[in-house]
């Protein structure tokens, strides 16, 4: 099971993991906060990348660079439209097959094995509790 501690503090708010990381939130005014959007669209990016990098590198193709940009706009007000992920790739020197072999990968993933991706699109009920 995944699990985050989310609360309110002195400062604002902050999301928590079992390990100690620590991730501030707030609605998008303050410094060195995620926005809740902002956390959704890098949880999509950061599924996506740290499944298609060590994927890649394990077939023979360490990318010189690989990063990405995740954006959404509003449907409505409360609503995002479609999240596009661009990949951003420099490829190595003198690999003919590192293209083919990252773009694969990066289709598998998304596809297949980002559990972030594969929700958003399957959709998922979230199920709210409040203890009496």
């Amino acid at each position: 099971m995944a699990s985050v501690n989310v609360e309110r503090t002195d400062s604002g708010y902050e999301a928590r993991n079992g390990r100690g990381a620590v991730v501030a939130i707030g609605s998008g005014d303050e410094e060195g906060a995620f926005t809740p959007v902002e956390l959704l669209l890098a949880a999509v990016g950061g599924c996506n990348i740290v499944s298609v990098e060590p994927l890649t590198a394990q077939r023979g193709h360490r990318l010189v660079r690989l990063a990405m940009t995740v954006e959404a706009e509003k449907a409505e007000p409360n609503l995002l439209g479609t999240v596009t992920i661009t990949y951003d790739v420099e490829l190595p020197e003198g690999d003919e097959k590192a293209d083919e072999v990252f773009r694969a990968v990066a289709h598998r993933v998304h596809e297949k094995y980002c559990t972030v991706s594969r929700t958003l699109q399957e959709g998922v009920e979230v199920a709210l509790e409040i203890p009496e």
